[in-house]
């Protein structure tokens, strides 16, 4: 081969190997984005800008766009809230709208959960062991100290300070199911306080690993998630306890209550 033509052979393959970053992330002046065809971008709702992509063909330019409330457009590897909404996005799957971590409080559960768990712990004026051994107090406050010394009230309680206790303790379960799941996922008021419910049950710790906030962080239906996961949840000291089955049916009975008010994510 003459050496012109191997030249010319060796520009068109440079050429053609570069023009194929389409789809490629991008940045404008910080923003990231992500190098598509300027119809593809409008089309999406995106904003283009020139000189961001020079290697590819002029209509190919540096698309961004903002999504939802907060949200950026970005590859999913680089979300570090991992809390991603999808549909929103112009390109490939892996570009998808990435909401930063929620900087609300915690939403409070409402008066239907509060009664659930009142139902479900039952009311003890001093404290006692609980049904394996545990001293407890109130409606289910695990005592910390001897005595449990840590309560602000004389015994016996009255019920509205059991009440004033019980709500002053779930700001823990509240605050970590509100940090456990994605921002992304949409529960109401009902679905939420069924998971604070079973959180102030068997502990944020152990919620934090199970596979039900698992699969609802994966975006599995919610609803199949609760029915399939909460009745696992039945064992004390190694024993299924009659009365954490009905406990279980109890929150999935509520986590299916429909409702039009938002529990998670937190309202700002």
């Amino acid at each position: 081969m003459k050496p012109i033509a191997l030249l010319s052979t060796i520009v068109f393959a440079l050429t053609v190997s570069v023009q194929g970053a389409i789809n490629d992330p991008c940045s404008v002046n910080g923003t990231p984005g992500i190098c598509i065809t300027t119809t593809a971008c409008a089309n999406a709702g995106g904003t283009n800008a020139v000189g961001f992509c020079p290697n590819d063909p002029a209509n190919v330019r540096c698309c961004t766009k903002k999504c939802s409330t907060n949200g950026t457009c970005r590859f999913t590897n680089t979300c570090s809230s991992g809390n991603v909404l999808v549909g929103l996005c112009p390109g490939p799957s892996n570009f998808r709208c990435c909401i930063p971590s929620s900087s609300c409080a915690y939403s409070p559960v409402n008066s239907r959960t509060v009664q659930e768990i009142k139902n479900s712990e039952g009311f003890v004026r001093s404290p006692a062991p609980d049904p394996i051994g545990l001293p407890t107090v109130g409606y289910g406050h695990l005592c910390k100290n001897k005595g449990c010394s840590e309560v602000p009230y004389s015994f016996p309680l009255t019920e509205a300070q059991a009440t004033s206790l019980l709500m002053t303790d779930l700001k823990t379960f509240q605050k970590c199911i509100s940090d456990q799941i994605n921002d992304s996922i949409r529960l109401n008021e009902n679905q939420y306080g069924a998971l604070v419910s079973w959180a102030f049950n068997v502990g944020c710790g152990n919620t934090a690993s199970s596979a039900l906030i698992s699969r609802l962080n994966k975006g599995e239906s919610p609803n199949k998630v609760a029915e399939e996961e909460l009745p696992r949840w039945k064992y004390a000291g190694g024993q299924v306890l009659p009365g954490l089955v009905a406990r279980r049916n109890r929150e999935i009975a509520l986590f299916k209550t429909a409702s039009s008010v938002v529990g998670h994510p937190p309202r700002c």
